[in-house]
C-alpha cells in the first residue's frame, strides 16, 4: 500500500505542476505579447486589403480611360499600360543604362496636365538609375528610339502613397505622352 506521505508528496507536486502551467499560459506579459501579435498581424492584413483595393480601384480607372478613348494599350505584368501611337521606322530598342532624351506631357487620366517639356524643358535621364517614377524606367525598355507613346503608370510605380506633394495627387495614376527623342549607349560604363 502507498504510504500517505507520498501520496501527500505527490498530490502537492500534482497542483504546483499544474499551477506553474497555469501561471505561464496567463501570465501578463506573455498574454500582451500575444495580443501584440494579434494586433500587428491584423492591421498588416488590414493595410493588404486597402493596397488591394487601391490596386483594383486604379485598374478600373485605366480600365475605363482605355476604353474610354478607344486605344488597345498592351498591359504589362507590373500594371503598366502602353500605346505606341508613332512607330519608329528604324529606332534602337532601349535598354537599362541608355541615357534618353525625350519630349513629355504628364498628366492625371481626368486630362490635367501636371508636367510638360514644353515648360520644363527636354527630361534626360539614365534607364534604371534616375530617380523619377519606376514606372517610367520599366515602360520605356518596351519602346525604341523615335516612338512616340503614351504610357500609363500605376501610382504605386508613379508617386505613390503620397503623391509628389506638388501636382500629382496621393494614390493617382498617371499618364506620360512621350516622345523618345534620343537613345545613347551611356559612356561611363
Amino acid at each position: 500500500m502507498v504510504s500517505r506521505q507520498f501520496l501527500y508528496l505527490s498530490f502537492r507536486w500534482l497542483i504546483l505542476t499544474v499551477s506553474s502551467m497555469l501561471f505561464s499560459f496567463c501570465h501578463p506579459d506573455k498574454i500582451e505579447n500575444e495580443a501584440n501579435t494579434f494586433n500587428q498581424d491584423k492591421v498588416k492584413q488590414q493595410f493588404v486589403k486597402a493596397n488591394q483595393q487601391v490596386v483594383v480601384k486604379e485598374n478600373d480607372e485605366m480600365d475605363y480611360f482605355q476604353k474610354s478613348h478607344k486605344m488597345s494599350f498592351v498591359k504589362t505584368t507590373s500594371g503598366i499600360r502602353y500605346f505606341v501611337y508613332k512607330p519608329s521606322e528604324k529606332g534602337d530598342s532601349i535598354k537599362n543604362d541608355d541615357v534618353l532624351k525625350i519630349n513629355y506631357t504628364v498628366s492625371l487620366l481626368d486630362g490635367t496636365e501636371c508636367y510638360s517639356s514644353k515648360n520644363e524643358g527636354l527630361k534626360e535621364f539614365t534607364v534604371g538609375m534616375e530617380n523619377m517614377e519606376d514606372g517610367l524606367h520599366k515602360a520605356v525598355l518596351f519602346l525604341k528610339s523615335g516612338d512616340k507613346a503614351l504610357i500609363l503608370i500605376p501610382s504605386h510605380l508613379a508617386h505613390g502613397l503620397l503623391g509628389d506633394s506638388k501636382k500629382i495627387p496621393p494614390q493617382s495614376p498617371i499618364l506620360y505622352d512621350l516622345e523618345i527623342v534620343s537613345v545613347k549607349k551611356n559612356q561611363s560604363k
